[in-house]
């Protein structure tokens, strides 16, 4: 956790030294008060000195005043600086997300990152802005009120070494057993969010399957058990603070009882004794404080660890050293024997898999469900590596481009679609900010999405809500198809893009595509024969990840039996014997 804090507090030294400084002050302010008091009742009050009693208690309002001065500029320089601590740590773990892999991300999950840029973060930020205010102050009052005390008096001070140590055994014994639910705390809060966020993901399929009562108990379990842990650590927790106070009360009456010996027999003024129990209050107080920082400690440290993983955590895909710059971009895709396997697989899913995609023609990759189509195409962007052979672009290795300009050399659609919140034109230009709304207007007629959009009342500039949830999914499709074009792409990627479509629409959307992309290269994934039966070359794959067959539809149906069994299962016998008329 210290490199941590070293890294996020180092821009913010001065302001720091500032918040101390201001800090150290009012403690010093806060000391002295007690002093002066102490001053009026043996000296004014004792002897009934009006004059000194109105100038001592002048320069306490002064001292007051600069201690409350001190007291608010030391809360805005620890406000500001641990706002904008957190503010810097959540940026650079939203940073170092963006640059992870598909494999990065799957390691950690969707709702573990959440919770760790949003809960952990809140956690170390807290412990900052705690730490400039109480980690300095006690340690300061809890010297200077030990220092003032025996200002006062010598021999009543001994009992700060009885105090003190029984204090700090409470706050230990406490902390050993505290510390290690706090760890697992957090771990709770993940479980939480993830099945919340499943949750509010799947309704759908939660209704269709009457599971509402099951997922029910399934959160009600994990919030239980988050509960359950969190009420163990606030009962343990709890205990300090009567524990203190009752060390504090028997302290308080034990010294008023020597304490008044003393002043019976002379040995000490009673303004004295006023200010020795504020001092031993303060010095307790600090205890207390000091507790309220260690509490926090152990949590805050359990989330740093896991801030510290993500931000520690090397991308598996990088840009190369030396980038290699392409002289000429056609586009021309070659796989050269790639084989894949997802991390912790126990087989590959892509296996020897070579052909060759040229500029101005068309790629279809078919399979039975699970033969690795999807991952294919995830390959060429760079989400996953290969884990041997190679992918070329014109001729360079995939590996060896920067990663930026590989990937604005490709539009990407999905197999889901996703738009971001905002309006159509916002998520349309999200590959080409500049694009005007006749190229935008354009992308739509070719998607076939011009004529519902031109329903909408505020057509291109309707809003999008978070995912798109507001449009039907052949729409979704469709404006994401539509956002892939008005980029202008050498490659586009369609990942089984048209299947929510109907047949006469999908059969519009590839006529019209055909003439937009007649200079680019197109590879399609897709699961209907119909979508690429009039495509290029046809790339088959067999359900162990290999290759079955390369071809244009006529020759896959007689050389490839695995295309043509997917033929067969789509097609009646009579649009089989129209196709061989």
């Amino acid at each position: 956790m210290k490199d941590l804090l070293i890294k996020f507090l180092k821009p913010y030294g001065k302001q720091i030294i500032l918040a101390i400084v201001f800090l150290l002050l009012q403690v010093m302010s806060n000391l002295y008060l007690p002093s002066l008091n102490a001053d009026i009742i043996n000296n004014g009050v004792a002897k009934g000195d009006i004059n000194y009693i109105l100038k001592t208690g002048s320069f306490m309002l002064l001292v007051t005043l600069l201690l409350v001065t001190c007291a608010i500029a030391s809360s805005y320089f620890s406000s500001k600086i641990a706002m904008s601590f957190g503010r810097d740590m959540r940026r650079a773990i939203f940073y170092k997300v963006e640059s992870f892999s598909q494999a990065d991300l799957d390691k950690f999950g969707t709702p573990s990152l959440i919770t760790r840029n949003t809960n952990d973060v809140h956690q170390i930020q807290m412990l900052v802005l705690l730490g400039l205010n109480l980690m300095v102050m006690a340690p300061l009052m809890c010297l200077g009120g030990i220092i003032m005390a025996l200002s006062q008096d010598v021999v009543l001070s001994s009992s700060i070494i009885i105090i003190a140590p029984l204090m700090g055994v409470v706050v230990w014994l406490l902390l050993i057993k505290a510390t290690p639910l706090f760890r697992s705390i957090q771990i709770k809060i993940d479980r939480v969010n993830q099945i919340m966020r499943e949750k509010l993901m799947g309704v759908r399929v939660i209704r269709a399957f009457v599971r509402s009562d099951y997922e029910a108990r399934r959160f009600d379990e994990a919030n239980r058990d988050l509960t359950s842990t969190t009420l163990r650590v606030n009962r343990i927790m709890a205990l300090a603070i009567p524990g203190l106070i009752i060390i504090m009360n028997i302290s308080t009456v034990a010294i008023i009882w020597f304490g008044g010996h003393r002043i019976e027999s002379g040995a000490m003024p009673i303004g004295n004794l006023t200010a020795f129990l504020t001092y031993i209050m303060e010095i307790m107080i600090s205890v207390i404080l000091a507790m309220g920082m260690f509490i926090m400690v152990p949590r805050a440290e359990a989330s740093a660890e896991r801030v510290l993983e993500v931000l520690n955590t090397e991308p598996s895909i990088k840009d190369p050293d030396k980038p290699v710059v392409s002289g000429k971009r056609e586009g021309n895709i070659e796989f050269c024997e790639v084989e894949f396997s997802y991390p912790q697989a126990e087989e590959a899913v892509l296996k020897n898999i070579s052909f060759r995609a040229a500029p101005g023609e068309t790629t279809a990759i078919i399979g039975s469900t699970g033969c690795g189509k999807s991952t294919l195409v995830t390959l060429i962007p760079r989400f996953y590596d290969v884990s041997s052979g190679s992918i070329r672009i014109d001729g360079i290795d995939i590996r060896n481009i920067f990663l930026p300009d590989l990937r604005d050399r490709i539009g990407l659609v999905p197999q889901k679609a996703f738009l971001f919140s905002g309006t159509i034109a916002d998520n349309l230009r999200y590959g080409n900010e500049n694009a005007t709304d006749e190229e935008l207007w354009q992308a739509l007629e070719i998607a076939q999405a011009k004529d519902f959009v031109m329903e909408l009342p505020d057509k291109l500039y309707a809003p999008v809500e978070q995912g798109g949830v507001n449009f039907s999914g052949g729409q979704r499709q469709r404006l994401a198809i539509a956002r892939a074009l008005v980029k202008k792409p050498e490659i586009y990627l369609f990942d089984d893009s048209f299947s929510a479509l109907d047949y006469k629409t999908d059969a519009q959307l590839r006529l019209a595509l055909k003439g937009k992309t007649i200079h680019s290269t197109v590879i399609i994934v897709a699961q209907r024969v119909s979508t690429i039966r009039n495509a290029n070359q046809i790339v088959t794959l067999s359900d162990d990840g290999t290759i079955a067959g390369i071809g244009t539809h006529s020759q896959l149906m007689e050389t490839c039996p695995v295309y043509s069994d997917i033929v067969h299962s789509q097609l009646s016998e009579e649009e089989l014997v129209y196709e061989r008329k």
